[in-house]
């Protein structure tokens, strides 16, 4: 029961659909990002992709130029759960919002708007926006039917605390996802330095080509590559595996603590972590004898291999995959770190190898054949122990974004129904 008292929405806020824009007036460059549902997300922002992104060059009011901070929340629901999702805008007078979008303005001596933001994630008003909701192919709703929207609503002040308490975990999250961030950026441009532009230290710790290391054309990568470097392929990074999936109709092959079984939808989830413990679902020992499948080890680089192709991540406990993969256990000499990044290197090959009519996959058997440079040993073994220290950072931050993350779950509910208070 509720320490709050129960009211609707209806007067303590106000919701703005976005702005009619006239398709001729789209363009790939321009002053003004339009906000669909395409680049909105439930992390409290939007997410921004390069050559995806909807410009418009057409005369807007004022009035629709958005403020840094603004809430926007989802009127459709584009993809499941976004519908009644929140974000705020990143960036003064650089985004608009079309009309699959609200922008949420909050009376501030009844409702404030980072309070608004949690409470609308919370299951109580989720639910009730669903269930108001109406079409047959895509649902939606109108700001009529969330102003209806009953929820526990404490005094303004009160609001003001839960949503600092909340927010101060967000903010860590996000502060742990910047750092991140930056350190792939550093192993990344450490990788592509040695082992694309193949200026690793000589034996002088010398960056090796710009340093008039010796290169020698190879006829099977139709490039030069460092002497003593070889040729090869994908295969000789490790043993490439696939997975399998026990049969659904037996509930008893699954549980909640078995063997963590990952699918590439587990891998979409867990889009901006490199690392990844266990999926959606475990496989019972009953479930992992009916598919035949085998335990890959911690550090198994996985793959993505259809639906889609190219979600990666590195396993940081003993894993399965159902057969929407092809993993890379490393087994030949190479690192995890390596192999992470050479796969990755590799992609857009790999993309190019896909067929499929239903939906494009990349089989084992191509897979293994991707041609790419082997470095000598004692270069790979040099980069590994230089980004260790990163990865177990990274790998830190993530289980503790994940930790907070749980927290901020677990209290949301208590704090809106006033089992929990700020003092």
């Amino acid at each position: 029961m509720s320490k709050w008292p129960v009211s609707s929405l209806q007067g303590k806020l106000h919701i703005k659909h976005g702005y009619p824009f006239k398709g001729e007036y789209f363009s790939d460059v321009g002053d003004y990002i339009v906000l669909t549902p395409g680049n909105f997300y439930e992390e409290g922002g939007f997410k921004r992709q390069a050559g995806k992104e909807k410009f418009y060059i057409g005369e807007v009011p004022k009035d629709y130029l958005h403020n840094k901070g603004d809430l926007i929340v989802a009127m459709t629901e584009q993809a499941e759960g976004l519908l009644g999702s929140c974000a705020f805008v990143p960036n003064d007078n650089l985004y608009l919002h079309n009309q699959r979008l609200g922008l949420i303005t909050a009376e501030p001596k009844l409702l404030d708007r980072i309070f608004v933001y949690y409470l609308f994630q919370t299951s109580s008003v989720r639910e009730q926006i669903r269930l108001t909701s109406s079409g047959s192919k895509v649902k939606h709703t109108s700001p009529e039917r969330i102003y209806a929207v009953t929820a526990p609503l404490p005094k303004v002040e009160e609001q003001r605390k839960i949503a600092a308490a909340l927010s101060a975990l967000d903010a860590k999250i996000d502060c742990n996802n910047r750092i991140n961030t930056e350190l792939e950026a550093m192993v990344k441009t450490l990788y592509d330095y040695w082992f694309i532009q193949f200026d690793f230290p000589d034996k002088n710790g010398k960056p090796y080509k710009s340093s008039g290391g010796k290169m020698v054309y190879n006829s099977t990568l139709k490039r030069e590559i460092p002497m003593c470097w070889e040729d090869g392929a994908l295969d000789d990074l490790g043993q490439i595996v696939g997975g399998s999936t026990p049969s659904t109709k037996k509930a008893d092959n699954f549980t909640t603590n078995g063997t963590p079984w990952i699918t590439p939808n587990d891998l979409s989830d867990n889009q901006g972590n490199k690392f990844i413990t266990r999926g959606a679902q475990d496989i019972s020992d009953k479930g992992f004898k009916d598919a035949s499948l085998k335990k890959f080890p911690v550090g198994t680089v996985l793959l993505s291999s259809r639906a889609p192709i190219g979600y990666m991540a590195i396993a940081r406990n003993e894993v399965t995959t159902n057969q929407g993969f092809k993993s890379f256990v490393p087994t030949n000499g190479y690192s995890t770190a390596f192999i992470y990044y050479t796969v990755k290197n590799s992609m857009k090959v790999i993309t190019q190898y896909a067929s499929g009519s239903t939906f494009k996959e990349i089989s084992g058997t191509v897979l293994k054949t991707v041609k790419v440079c082997l470095p000598k040993s004692d270069v790979v073994e040099q980069f590994t122990n230089s980004v260790e220290p990163i990865f177990k950072r990274q790998d830190t931050l993530e289980q503790e974004n994940q930790q907070l993350a749980q927290l901020r779950d677990w209290l949301l509910p208590m704090l809106m129904n006033g089992q929990v208070t700020v003092s």
